[in-house]
């Protein structure tokens, strides 16, 4: 009779242990208009491995601040602000973000001249007055050789030559990223393959599939694909899809969160911090790897804890780096959507 408890108690002990969740970067954007209004106090920069500093600019084809009163000339001011964030969080690397949607036209003009343009972001993260602070560069061009708030006609090996130039001047313990788009057309217009060379990671825009334009109620940043889906390739899987088709490793990209929701009104369409649409206009369905939430005549789509644990899920199912957040001050009091992409 203590056979058949015996061979449990062998069967049970003979069973591997539990793998360890493997370790994904946790990246979040901390904005520098954010010095107006809501600042970086509340961000629990424990849950971060990495924060990236948007955004520099791009001037006559050379790297340059932003808004000089908002970063550094301000009582208080931002950089003192993430200076300080370094220093109760040793770990924490940070990263100088430059272009952006509104700020990638001088990204022309530095194609021109990748080594000047090295050159100057190099000048530029080591001057005295915040030596010490940044660990390293953000590429966000929207976008190489295609179109967006501006086009651009530089060609498809033009960021991988503004990346290359970066590398060989910051060296290979300087940090280098990029920041590139969701769209697989897009994606197809640059070589991105041969960017993810000289880079530490490329992060993958992957919301705003939806959403800039309307009516039309569909999520703006679907993981998965689903029935009625506007446009098969507007989802977060598609896109990694086809990065991986165009040979950028998986070990060099990061999954894109935004910690906003897009929807509508009637014809109107609109953009809300999670924060706020949480306690106005709750979820009330997910669809795709995301939710949805319909209050009166009004339709949101937004990310929340539970679909963010998904799209974690996925970043590491499929070998990624890790996952980013745009941006960190869309989060709610107690770090929700934080918590959830550092878990």
């Amino acid at each position: 009779m203590f056979f058949p408890i015996l061979a449990l108690l062998l069967a049970a002990c003979s069973e591997p242990p539990p793998r360890e969740k493997r370790k994904l970067l946790v990246v979040g954007y901390l904005t520098e208009w954010a010095a107006y209004d809501r600042g970086y106090r509340d961000v629990d920069a424990a849950k971060l491995s990495h924060v990236k500093y948007a955004f520099g600019k791009v001037d006559r084809g050379k790297c340059a601040v932003g808004d000089a009163w908002a970063a550094y000339r301000k009582p208080d001011g931002n950089f003192g602000q993430i200076r300080r964030m370094k220093e109760r969080n040793p770990a924490l690397k940070v990263v100088w973000s430059f272009g952006g949607w509104n700020g990638s036209a001088g990204f022309t003009e530095a194609a021109k001249d990748p080594a000047g343009f090295a050159s100057s972001c190099r000048r530029l993260l080591e001057d005295p007055r915040w030596a010490g602070l940044f660990d390293g560069i953000d590429i966000d061009w929207e976008y190489p050789n295609a179109c967006g708030k501006v086009c651009d006609s530089s060609g498809p090996g033009a960021l991988t030559s503004l990346l290359a130039a970066l590398r060989a001047e910051f060296g290979p313990a300087g940090l280098i990223t990029a920041a590139i788009p969701a769209d697989p057309g897009k994606l197809r217009a640059a070589d991105y393959a041969g960017a993810a060379r000289h880079v530490d990671w490329l992060a993958a825009m992957t919301y705003d599939y939806f959403g800039t334009k309307g009516p039309a109620e569909a999520p703006h940043s679907a993981l998965t694909s689903y029935p009625g889906i506007p446009r098969e390739t507007a989802t977060a899987e598609a896109t990694v899809t086809t990065l991986l088709e165009l040979g950028v490793p998986a070990a060099k990209l990061l999954l894109g969160v935004g910690f906003y929701g897009r929807g509508w009104t009637g014809t109107e369409h609109g953009m809300e911090d999670y924060r706020v649409l949480a306690e106005r206009c709750p979820p009330t369905g997910t669809i795709g790897g995301t939710a949805y939430a319909r209050c009166g005549s009004q339709w949101w789509s937004y990310d929340t804890p539970a679909t963010i644990a998904g799209k974690v899920s996925f970043a590491r199912d499929r070998g990624l780096a890790g996952v980013f957040a745009w941006e960190l001050s869309g989060d709610s009091a107690d770090a929700a959507l934080l918590t959830a992409l550092s878990g």
